[in-house]
């Protein structure tokens, strides 16, 4: 640090400013924070269960964001990809949203029980028979070990959330090959935990809500749909940080604009693939077990949101970013990402709320109130984070390659 709020690296040839926080956003924060509660407390009177499937669309949301910025950065760690280098501290500012929502998880499942998964009701046919089942499932959804595998999960990630920042920083006070190689080491682990627990917490939190049914692939679907948000957010935050006066000002330019609109764009159509895929082989196999989750998203006021869950995730992005001006319009880009994070929370309702309604689709303030809050709990940990650190890693090799990126 060379003056007072600023910053100097050999790899940037001027003084690069610390990022401050908005002085209205405390009061934005609070905000949301007082109607959110107020919203779920009024939603939880009125409907206790719709309050716990909100809380947990909420805290799947933003765990979602905070594993998929983790997962972006290590990738790039482990790849040696030099262009997104100068973008790094702001995935980093999401990483304790991973354990965060996690806990919002573990609070919605203790909360909700048996509400939200029949198989922990206890009495016949259910609780330790997992509704019915038996063989495995039986085994595996048993609620003593459901419950330590939501902890060991959140646990995983708080650790290697802190233990990913505190390599990252530490190039920036004493730079060093080992330190680069100790984090090269860690994303090699964190992304083979990542894969195993997320793939895991898909099945335990999303899919046992019908316990009956079942999919090879919706592990894969809800990665698709969580990296597709960390991106977007990404994309934000690259975007309002390389604004004029902001630290990334002349650092992100038209080159990382439009490999981050590829990045959507491909990632878009890669949840679409997931999406289509899964459907069409239930579809053309019409088995009973496999067909019940499908049926009742089909009917009703569920088959709008299930023709737009599609519209909204790819359809609309697909044709917004075909072409190249469109991935470098910086306007163009945070309205494909804003739309794409309303198309997260989207699919997210549409997977967990059917079981729970046992209807028609409602939207109210046992929905809305969790989404506010954690919105606030964002909205106070992100700029936290970005204030924090050096407004790029000061002393990263392949700094001076990001800044210069023109590919």
């Amino acid at each position: 640090m060379s003056a007072a709020g600023s910053f100097r690296s050999p790899a940037v040839g001027h003084a690069i400013p610390a990022y401050a926080p908005a002085p209205r956003l405390s009061r934005v924060v609070w905000a949301l924070a007082l109607l959110g509660a107020g919203a779920a407390a009024v939603g939880g009177l009125a409907s206790p269960a719709r309050l716990w499937a909100g809380l947990l669309v909420a805290g799947l949301f933003l765990a979602g964001l905070g594993l998929a910025a983790m997962a972006f950065v290590a990738i790039h760690q482990v790849s040696g990809a030099g262009w997104a280098t100068v973008l790094r501290r702001a995935p980093e500012a999401l990483y304790p949203l991973a354990p965060l929502g996690g806990l919002l998880v573990l609070l919605a499942i203790a909360a909700g029980g048996g509400a939200l998964y029949p198989w922990m009701e206890p009495g016949p046919g259910s609780g330790h028979g997992a509704h019915g089942a038996g063989g495995f499932k039986a085994v595996w959804l048993r609620p003593g070990f459901f419950y330590l595998r939501t902890a060991t999960y959140v646990l995983l990630w708080a650790v290697f959330a802190a233990r990913l920042r505190r390599l990252s920083r530490a190039q920036d006070a004493a730079p060093s090959h080992a330190a680069l190689r100790a984090a090269n080491r860690t994303s090699v682990l964190f992304l083979f935990v990542f894969a195993v627990t997320l793939s895991a917490a898909a099945v335990d939190w999303v899919m046992s809500l019908e316990p009956h049914w079942f999919s090879t692939i919706f592990g894969v679907y809800h990665f698709s749909g969580l990296f597709l948000s960390g991106l977007a957010v990404v994309t934000l935050l690259a975007l309002g940080l390389s604004r004029p006066a902001a630290p990334l000002e002349g650092l992100v330019g038209e080159a990382h604009r439009h490999d981050l609109g590829k990045l959507l764009f491909a990632f878009s159509t890669f949840w679409m693939y997931i999406w289509f895929s899964q459907f069409m082989l239930i579809w053309y196999s019409n088995l009973p077990e496999e067909t019940v989750y499908y049926v009742p998203r089909l009917t009703g006021g569920w088959a709008t949101l299930f023709v737009a869950n599609a519209a909204v995730n790819w359809g609309i992005p697909f044709l917004v970013l075909l072409s190249q001006p469109a991935k470098r319009n910086p306007r163009v880009l945070a309205r494909v990402a804003l739309l794409l994070l309303f198309g997260r929370w989207l699919d997210l309702y549409v997977m967990i709320a059917p079981p729970v309604l046992q209807g028609e689709p409602a939207v109210g303030a046992a929905e809305l109130g969790p989404l506010a809050l954690a919105a606030a709990l964002a909205l106070w940990v992100v700029p936290r984070g970005l204030a924090a650190a050096p407004p790029v890693p000061l002393a990263d090799p392949l700094l001076a390659e990001s800044v210069h990126h023109h590919g």
